[in-house]
């Protein structure tokens, strides 16, 4: 008797709605079940002792996380003390580092952290360090698209326009985008610019070869029967190529958009360290990790909801072609 239905394990076959619905759980729930296991069950990994009774070490404050092994050379120094006195012994529970905080402190801080106001007067809240940031995307990318998909689509039609094109833009794609960062702030400031400078770079060059190379999958059939009919040069594009690699260009861009965002962290500490990046950086200052791993994972969340909506449009836009 098979384990997985039949459907799970034969290639390119749809599943069924249940099924997927299952599926897409699971792929969220095995990481958060071995998250929660490593958290919760302490002979598994809890390295560290959280202190409840520091005793009479000057060192130790109730709530403190030490090494299991300085905890331990601790209470033996106590024990070895001829009639000392039990209250004077340290006693703790098995916890894991404060860089590992349990899904639960992760959870609270996803809402307390839009509920405490900032340190310090002048800083942002952490909902402007986010908007902050999908402004930072929304203008490196659509730049990039400004300039990407028309050099891509021109060198995907032209066998001419791919020579001039592509070469350079196959050197320039294996240098890293960050490497730029000191030379953005040369040219553009300390604000803004440079870090739009950089999603730029990092999501440029693969636009445009991503979309010459689907650009290149239209069906040369529809290309000649146009130019058989009379359509060139811009009519051709405009009326023909674009209108034919559209879904597949919608498709491309969502994946490169997810790009964008994995260059953000990167971006955003380049001159005046700003939006979600900074406030990860200030909480990790402070070992508020609880709300370091909440900004991260509210970074994936705006990702995410981004592609399902992307996702969603293209549906409705191209419903005669696969764009989800």
């Amino acid at each position: 008797m098979a384990i997985f239905p039949k459907s799970w394990t034969t290639p390119r076959v749809e599943l069924d709605k249940a099924s997927k619905i299952w599926l897409t759980i699971a792929s969220f729930a095995i990481p958060l079940l071995l998250w929660s296991l490593v958290s919760y069950v302490p002979f598994l990994w809890h390295p560290d002792i959280k202190v409840t009774n520091p005793g009479n070490v000057s060192y130790f404050r109730e709530g403190t996380l030490v090494k299991e092994e300085i905890f331990e050379r601790e209470v033996e120094k106590r024990l070895a003390i001829k009639g000392e006195n039990p209250a004077n012994i340290p006693q703790g529970i098995p916890a894991n580092p404060v860089y590992l905080p349990a899904p639960h402190e992760v959870a609270l801080a996803m809402y307390t952290a839009f509920t405490t106001p900032p340190k310090r007067n002048n800083e942002p809240w952490l909902h402007q360090s986010l908007w902050h940031s999908v402004q930072i995307i929304f203008w490196g990318f659509f730049w990039s698209m400004v300039f990407g998909v028309p050099l891509g689509i021109l060198a995907g039609t032209y066998d001419s326009a791919s020579r001039m094109i592509e070469p350079f833009t196959e050197f320039f794609r294996y240098l890293p985008a960050p490497a730029f960062g000191a030379l953005a702030v040369a040219i553009l400031g300390i604000y803004d610019a440079p870090k739009i400078a950089i999603i730029f770079i990092g999501t440029f060059f693969q636009m445009v070869l991503i979309v010459a190379t689907t650009t290149r999958k239209l069906n040369m059939a529809l290309v000649e029967a146009a130019l058989t009919l009379g359509c060139k040069g811009k009519s051709l594009i405009r009326r023909v190529i674009l209108p034919g690699v559209l879904p597949d260009l919608f498709r491309d861009m969502r994946i490169l958009l997810g790009w964008a965002w994995t260059y953000l962290i990167v971006a955003e500490l380049i001159g005046t360290s700003s939006g979600i990046t900074w406030f990860i950086t200030q909480q990790a200052r402070y070992k508020n990790f609880d709300n370091v791993f909440a900004a991260i994972l509210m970074i994936g969340i705006l990702g995410i909801v981004t592609d399902m909506i992307l996702a969603k449009l293209g549906k409705r836009m191209f419903p005669w072609h696969n764009a989800g």
